[in-house]
């Protein structure tokens, strides 16, 4: 079992980090976490192709969640050569519309694309070159809103989700947990200290968490209850009971001399377990 972290940033476009994307890899599977900017290059540069992700789970939709979204859709069913599996989409409220509004035949912003492609020669032929079959297929996704509970069932492992405290009412967001014979991970996505992503967590071997600024930073501001710093990461993982905590989503500012160090010295205060200061491209054995 191995995670990938492909986005390790937040909306604010640095060099080093920008939004949100992890993959798990569970035996021959590879599950897919948001789908932030340039998620579709960054999977390449990780080793992976869109044809290996048959299952996308979303966490929000912010877009720093899931603006390459368009991108990894177009970049999966073209190099597809009508054997593979139908996508799977799943996450909370917009999942089904967001889809919708990008790839129907009639109404999706990128029809005109996908239609040229399945019927100009020159897409044609290079769609045969490739291994494809005729005649081509239109892009076939299977997207479902859903909420807290179980999701989805694969070969040998599930996938739980639960309500993670972030911008409510103006979008839902869901923690995720994956169990499987080989271990098991939780991604927190972007959530403040709440209840409900503890419970999820709870005997978790890993745990996912966003770590956006340092704790004293945000004290007393909006910031405390909607997101976790690094106090709060720290408290979560160690509540829950966790043996390894990946830190994701910094403010790319805690890469800066001295500014990792403060927040590592907060979260080792707190938390007992193994520290990782998650970056991109970064793979992480579970």
């Amino acid at each position: 079992m191995q995670l990938t972290v492909l986005g390790a940033g937040t909306p604010l476009p640095a060099a080093e980090r920008f939004g949100s994307s992890y993959i798990v890899t569970v035996g021959d599977d590879n599950i897919m976490f948001d789908c932030g900017p340039a998620t579709t290059h960054k999977m390449v540069k990780a080793g992976f192709s869109p044809t290996d992700i048959d299952n996308l789970f979303f966490t929000h939709h912010h877009f720093d969640h899931d603006v390459d979204y368009p991108c990894f859709l177009l970049s999966r069913w073209n190099l597809c050569t009508g054997k593979e599996n139908d996508l799977r989409v799943f996450g909370p409220n917009y999942t089904e519309r967001l889809t919708h509004r990008l790839m129907d035949e009639h109404e999706g912003a990128f029809a005109q694309d996908w239609i040229a492609r399945m019927n100009h020669p020159l897409s044609v032929d290079f769609y045969v070159q490739r291994g494809g079959t005729l005649p081509r297929k239109g892009p076939e996704v299977e997207a479902k809103d859903v909420g807290p509970g179980k999701i989805f069932s694969g070969k040998d492992w599930e996938v739980t989700a639960a309500p993670a405290e972030h911008v409510q009412p103006w979008l839902d967001s869901l923690a995720y947990r994956l169990d499987s014979d080989e271990g098991s991970i939780v991604i927190t996505g972007d959530t403040g200290p709440c209840d409900t992503v503890l419970d999820l967590a709870k005997g978790a071997d890993t745990m996912v968490c966003m770590c956006i600024y340092i704790q004293g930073d945000i004290e007393g501001g909006p910031e405390e209850k909607t997101v976790c710093g690094s106090t709060a990461a720290a408290q979560l993982a160690q509540d829950a009971g966790v043996e390894k905590l990946v830190l994701v989503h910094q403010a790319h500012w805690l890469d800066d001399q001295g500014q990792t160090e403060r927040a590592l010295g907060d979260i080792t205060s707190v938390y007992d377990g193994e520290v990782v200061w998650g970056r991109e491209i970064m793979k992480v054995a579970l």
